[in-house]
């Protein structure tokens, strides 16, 4: 199991679908998901705080009450272009879930989200750097020993 962070939510133009990109340095893992699963993922990610609990709240609050509070959020599986998740519940108990609301839960919870290696393996996508990427520090560096002599005369 490899730690993620939620790198963003698009909106695929052409499409109109929503995809949720969870990310392990450069490797990201495009999940698409639905309209209210990404408003719920957006306001999380924002620290807005409803008046009053919405659904992903209302579970969290639910699990601690009952004194199962959420540990994790692993994703686990692909199968046949399904991604699997469960909530992982102090005392080990797991609940399965969509990746979406398990995401937008152990955000409210501040819990980690894990993916499994082979999930990563197999629907991970390598953002490969782009010729326009420009490495800052060795830059500056090349700056601050470059002299105009570097250049010769013209």
């Amino acid at each position: 199991m490899r730690e993620v962070t939620v790198a963003g939510i698009r909106m695929v133009e052409a499409t109109n679908d929503i995809v949720m990109l969870l990310a392990e340095g450069r490797r990201q893992l495009p999940i698409w998901i639905g309209s209210p699963e990404a408003a719920a993922i957006a306001l999380a990610q924002q620290g807005v705080v409803p008046t009053r609990p919405l659904t992903h709240d209302l579970i969290r609050d639910v699990l601690t009450a009952l004194g199962a509070p959420l540990e994790r959020v692993e994703i686990t599986a692909l199968v046949e272009g399904v991604f699997h998740a469960d909530l992982v519940l102090a005392g080990g108990q797991r609940v399965s879930c969509r990746p979406s609301d398990g995401v937008a839960v152990a955000l409210r919870a501040r819990v980690p989200i894990l993916v499994a290696d082979e999930v990563l393996d197999s629907a991970g996508i390598v953002e490969e750097p782009s010729d326009q990427d420009v490495d800052v520090d060795a830059f500056r560096a090349f700056l601050d020993e470059i002299s105009p002599e570097d250049f010769g005369s013209a």
